[in-house]
């Protein structure tokens, strides 16, 4: 180490560092585990985590460091490869460090993101289990789903084909008078498949089920998956798998998993995926991987749980918020925190050279293509007019009372007096800055970024929410709009202001989060807008009711719950080699 991450595809350094990647009985002796706290799964485990969380309950906590970005490119800025990169430099300062990150998803992986591993020398390793399913919690998230599904559409077509007497008599069943046009569910699958985003089922005759319209969204944006990011245990589990609203029925009272009768059975199917995975870095930091992505309309972070039993086990603990900072770490900062009752030390802005150039008016990133020259040559004036984008999101953290700290993920092309320019802005709104350049040097790259961090570890912060909870709904959208995004203010859609007001008036949902929905490729709700822009009001079309997790998510623009797969997608490049079995091309 390092290896040459401009001549190893990520795949390949993965290979090399996984022939000395520690075995889960090597950790169990790392970090003072016992033996049934370890779970194997092949050359991974999980932890048990009740176990661990009971026997160190009065340990101190370590540092909480959280990881998040500027408004990115579609090509992602860096975020995994960050957290990643700071655990190699905290490892290579002596410091007992881990982290926790999130599953990536088959649809990304397999069209044109790729997965969410890291990258060159800053890396999650085995890389292959990583991206191809992992321990699998995402299919256990994906049975449990569509069960609840499975238990909707046939309880429908029992109740269309019998009277109350013979429901009764031969089903055990209650009438439930399920909505066909209010059904909040569908189905999920974990790849990107444009096809099933609308679809008619149940077509054929009475004992082929209910025939109405039905629709697919991708595994990780499920409510399961929400729920999983911020149970704490298994109890707690259960009880949010039987409150999910599936439908309404015809008087618009929500039919809920519990009134299926399927939310134990839910549970059953996600027992396992409350342990989180055990990985590692490439330079065997270790790191857990629990929860999954899709921050544009769930919660977007890696658990509760995970970050609770990292800050017992670990001196410094990494923890990824997804998209950027008007997203993800809004979300972190007054929903997962609030979930967690646990204060961050503090929040890295990942920053790159390239988006900042986007924001001050480069050419069109397109993933897929080649980068234009703009962003491969130093251009400083293009570089200026971006950065009041690294700038809002700065003072959206300070906002929070949490000691940022902006790291430019360096690249290859970035020029010295590119990377001085973002250092002074940065350092002139009131952020430590550090040059790393974890994905070509690993550890030994990253000591500057590690030592900014552990400077700003030791500052003292006052870390407070942006809203009270007894703020009603619209108030807070309100407020996130204007301090978070920069907008004017909100319009809201009759339909969408209507609902909002019903569930303002409904002392049930007092204690439910606000998860905003909206694009991260922009502040604003149009992925097209970038920068900072001035003079805009967020627009509300609607209000989605995830009653398992206790979510209110508004929705800002058109987002779809199933991504497209690309004309030139990610499986094209994958394979497996005849002889070792083992996979390629993954990146």
């Amino acid at each position: 180490m390092p290896y040459d991450a401009t001549q190893m595809k990520d795949w390949q350094i993965s290979e090399a560092a996984e022939a000395n990647m520690p075995t889960p009985w090597d950790f169990q002796e790392k970090l003072g585990l016992k033996k049934d706290e370890i779970l194997p799964m092949g050359r991974l485990c999980k932890l048990d985590f009740m176990k661990i969380i009971d026997r160190f309950k009065d340990r101190p906590d370590g540092k909480y460091i959280e990881v998040t970005a500027i408004t990115p490119t579609p090509l992602g800025e860096g975020k995994s490869t960050t957290s990643c990169g700071l655990m190699e430099g905290l490892g290579k300062r002596g410091k007992n460090v881990g982290g926790a990150l999130r599953q990536p998803s088959g649809g990304p992986t397999m069209n044109i993101k790729g997965t969410a591993a890291g990258g060159g020398n800053s890396l999650l390793i085995p890389m292959t289990e990583f991206s191809m399913g992992l321990t699998g919690d995402i299919n256990d998230i994906m049975n449990a789903h569509n069960l609840a599904m499975v238990a909707m559409t046939a309880r429908m077509q029992h109740e269309r084909n019998y009277n109350d007497e013979q429901l009764a008599r031969l089903t055990r069943m209650r009438r439930l008078n399920i909505d066909p046009t209010r059904v909040e569910m569908g189905w999920i699958i974990d790849f990107c498949a444009q096809s099933l985003r609308n679809i008619n089922i149940g077509l054929g005759g009475r004992t082929d089920g209910f025939m109405m319209q039905s629709k697919f969204g991708i595994a990780v944006s499920s409510e399961l998956m929400a729920i999983l990011s911020i149970v704490r245990d298994l109890p707690d589990m259960k009880k949010r798998l039987n409150n999910i609203t599936v439908a309404f029925d015809k008087s618009g009272k929500p039919v809920t998993t519990g009134d299926l009768e399927v939310g134990n059975a839910m549970t059953a199917f996600m027992r396992n995926t409350i342990n989180p995975t055990l990985m590692c870095t490439a330079e065997y930091q270790p790191c857990m991987v629990h929860a999954g992505p899709f921050a544009n309309i769930a919660v977007g972070q890696s658990s509760i749980i995970a970050d609770r039993v990292g800050l017992k086990l670990f001196d410094y603990h990494v923890t990824e918020s997804g998209f950027a900072a008007d997203i993800g770490f809004e979300k972190f900062w007054n929903v997962k925190c609030r979930n967690s009752g646990l204060k961050p030390h503090v929040s890295v802005l990942t920053t790159t050279i390239r988006a900042l150039k986007m924001h001050g008016g480069g050419p069109k990133v397109v993933a897929g293509l080649p980068l234009p020259e703009a962003y491969t040559k130093e251009n400083l004036g293009l570089l200026e007019k971006g950065i009041p984008n690294m700038v809002h999101h700065i003072n959206t953290i300070r906002k929070s009372g949490i000691n940022p700290v902006v790291c430019i993920n360096a690249f290859h092309t970035d020029t010295k007096a590119e990377i001085a320019l973002v250092r002074k802005h940065a350092e002139a709104a009131g952020a430590r800055c550090a040059l790393s350049e974890h994905w070509a040097k690993g550890g030994e790259g990253a000591l500057e970024f590690a030592d900014a961090v552990i400077e700003a570890c030791e500052q003292p912060s006052e870390f407070k929410f942006l809203y009270p909870l007894e703020m009603k709904l619209r108030d807070r959208v309100a407020m996130v709009a204007k301090e978070v995004y920069g907008a004017d203010g909100v319009a809201w859609t009759p339909e969408a202001e209507a609902k909002a007001k019903m569930l303002e008036a409904d002392p049930q949902y007092n204690d439910y989060a606000t998860m905003m929905v909206k694009t991260h490729l922009s502040l604003t709700h149009d992925p097209a807008v970038k920068g900072v822009p001035k003079g805009w009001t967020l627009p509300i079309r609607d209000v989605l009711i995830y009653s398992g997790s206790k979510f209110l998510c508004p929705c800002a623009g058109a987002i779809s719950l199933m991504p497209g797969t690309s004309s030139d997608p990610a499986f094209r490049r994958v394979d497996v080699d005849e002889k070792t079995g083992k996979v390629m091309g993954l990146f």
